[in-house]
């Protein structure tokens, strides 16, 4: 016989998966699923499908309509309890009539933190929190990483072989990755709000940076391209400013040329220029500057070497990507998949946590977190 636990659980592991339907298509929004159960039976499923649409909690309360009286509220993410793009969720389930509510993770964000369970309570909702905690904050770190530190949730992701390397001593890189691998990759472009590329890689791939996932769009304006250009090189040719790529175009610089900005401002083209720190792009204060002016929740890196270098040798990588294809190039002089100053010392090595490896067609990917040693920490042998 089930147990409670057991069945909280597996009502909440199919809220979660209703919440991840929705996987880039909400932001700056979290992703959120619900589910309205009643004596055993689901009454009621909803998820929350857009910014400015009506919340997992209200859709999934439309859905069970008058059956939601003396019902519970499975939800993924603690309810609002503020006015934003639309009313309190609070306020939506007590009017219902709810009379338990069964959350998975609490809202990292500081404006509703502990005031919506707390607002449940006060109306005499019975309220479980913690069920299935850790899957439901794993969906929701960009949200997360954006409301606590003002900065999008960084992805890694590299194509690479055996040895290292992302392309061949003449420059070639296509294709190194599988055509599975590749299809994967442009579904986590749809899942993020902005790819990031250097100069080099336009210039050497002339990429599109567009989201090819033939399941699913992308939605309008995302993801937006982004590229580091330190001294604005990038040509007004380039495939990823064509009616081919239509999301926005980012170029970031240090460049303070006039008449170069004005070329690609022309063509709706925006350019954030910087001050340089040791005559580079900083990147910590680029992802501060989308965070802030285009609601940028999410970003993934994709090249080339001296990109990701910049990114790991300044502490912004979270999360890393990897394929790597069965294949060894060799050369001194071919390019390595991360690049910049690089760590002083085995002991200093960026590791990898909770990493998940499978095969996809002819490659091996790599999905971990990332974790940095302690500033000034050393190994004792």
């Amino acid at each position: 016989m089930e147990t409670d636990a057991r069945a909280d659980e597996r009502v909440m592991r199919e809220a979660l998966r209703l919440a991840a339907r929705a996987l880039g298509d909400t932001s700056p929004n979290p992703v959120v699923g619900a589910m309205v159960v009643r004596q055993g039976r689901v009454v009621g499923r909803g998820y929350h499908r857009q910014a400015g649409l009506a919340h997992a909690e209200v859709e999934a309360l439309r859905h069970a309509g008058a059956r939601a009286t003396g019902a519970t509220l499975y939800v993924t993410l603690e309810p609002c309890q503020h006015q934003g793009r639309t009313p309190p969720c609070t306020d939506a389930i007590i009017a219902a009539g709810i009379r338990r509510v069964v959350l998975a993770a609490r809202d990292p964000n500081p404006v509703t933190n502990g005031r919506g369970i707390r607002a449940l309570r006060r109306a005499g909702i019975d309220v479980a929190e913690g069920v299935l905690r850790e899957e439901a904050e794993q969906l929701n770190r960009p949200f997360a990483m954006w409301v606590t530190r003002k900065r999008p949730w960084v992805i890694a992701k590299a194509a690479q072989s055996v040895d290292g390397k992302i392309a061949a001593r003449d420059g070639s890189s296509r294709w190194i990755s599988s055509v599975a691998s590749r299809r994967v990759a442009h579904r986590l472009r749809r899942q993020v709000d902005a790819v990031v590329v250097g100069i080099n890689t336009v210039l050497r791939d002339d990429p599109l940076l567009t989201a090819r996932d033939p399941s699913k769009p992308a939605r309008p304006g995302r993801p937006m391209k982004v590229i580091i250009d330190s001294h604005l090189r990038t040509p007004l040719s380039s495939r990823c400013f064509s009616s081919a790529s239509p999301a926005p175009a980012l170029i970031a610089t240090i460049d303070r040329s006039a008449v170069k900005r004005a070329r690609f401002e022309r063509r709706g083209i925006r350019v954030l220029t910087l001050p340089p720190v040791r005559g580079r792009v900083p990147m910590g204060r680029l992802f501060a500057q989308l965070a802030a002016r285009h609601e940028i929740t999410s970003v993934l890196i994709e090249g080339g070497g001296e990109v990701l270098g910049s990114a790991f040798d300044e502490r912004l990588v979270d999360q890393v990507v990897w394929f790597v294809a069965p294949a060894i190039l060799g050369g001194r002089s071919s390019p390595s998949a991360v690049a910049g100053d690089g760590v002083r010392r085995v002991s200093d090595a960026v590791r990898l946590e909770a990493m998940t490896a499978r095969r996809v067609g002819s490659d091996l990917m790599i999905d971990a977190t990332v974790r940095y040693p302690r500033p000034g920490r050393r190994n004792r042998a």
